[in-house]
């Protein structure tokens, strides 16, 4: 018999070889893209509802699936209180601004936590990607749960995945998450888009720019990692306003500044895939 000791770097070498994956795409879209943030509450989901909602501007069609089963955001931030439509088989997306979505808090009451192991996690995911009727998108727009856990694996496992964007404050407690996120798609075979720099300035009545998170750290890291820096995001008060309200910012001015920037990474996203 065996006595030898299974150690951490062992199991987790096991759960990440990339030669025994088998990824198949999301039937009914054509590009998958993953918003990451590997720390919490750095603006992920706001940025993803804003991208989609900016290539839907630049003549694309748009899915929106909110991967975050124990956090979802998308029922609030786009305003939706149905249950989606289903055959027995396979769900209906629900449309909202033009954007195909698709979220647990669709099936569940917007108080009820999920307590849910991991294997109940990765069940509900493959529904989403395998029990969908998405129907002839562009790119479907995935907004991940924060860290480096089971949501992660089966996508990056299993599902085939054209790129990721993370996104970050420059802070260096979220930047040691965001290092974590690059080593995980890395190992995976995921290709980084590039990185975001999120809520990096807050302009005041006087005009200054005041860099309370930080300034440069997201850059420091892209350059670090030999990723891309796609930009900054500031602060404003708008962005949050619109989300609670149920219309993003880019839906619901898309002229204002941050909303410009949002539909600049968009044309440059179409481009590199069309």
């Amino acid at each position: 018999m065996d006595n030898k000791k299974v150690g951490l770097s062992d199991t987790t070498k096991a759960k990440t070889e990339p030669k025994t994956f088998r990824r198949n795409p999301i039937i009914g879209t054509k590009f998958t893209i993953a918003i990451s943030s590997a720390k919490g509450g750095v603006g992920k989901s706001t940025f993803a509802t804003n991208l989609a909602l900016a290539l839907k501007k630049v003549g694309c069609k748009v899915g929106l699936l909110d991967a975050d089963i124990y956090g979802p955001s998308i029922p609030k931030m786009f305003d939706i209180n149905e249950k989606p439509k289903s055959d027995g088989q396979k769900l209906d997306p629900i449309t909202k601004y033009d954007i195909q979505c698709m979220s647990i808090g669709f099936l569940t009451d917007q108080q009820t936590p999920m307590i849910w192991r991991g294997p109940m996690v990765t069940s509900a995911i493959k529904t989403f990607t395998q029990k969908v009727n998405w129907k002839d998108l562009d790119f479907i727009i995935v907004d991940m749960p924060p860290g480096t856990g089971d949501t992660q694996l089966t996508f990056s496992q299993e599902i085939k995945m054209d790129g990721a964007i993370i996104v970050s404050t420059p802070q260096e407690v979220a930047l040691l998450d965001v290092k974590r996120g690059i080593k995980m798609f890395d190992k995976l075979g995921v290709k980084i888009l590039g990185l975001v720099d999120n809520m990096s300035f807050f302009t005041g009545d006087d005009g200054k720019k005041y860099k309370i998170f930080g300034e440069g750290g997201v850059k420091r890291t892209a350059e670090e990692f030999g990723k891309k820096f796609l930009g900054e995001i500031p602060i404003n008060p708008e962005v949050g306003k619109t989300s609670d309200d149920g219309k993003p910012l880019v839906e619901a001015n898309p002229e204002h500044e941050i909303s410009k920037i949002y539909l600049d990474f968009a044309s440059k996203i179409k481009s590199t895939y069309f």
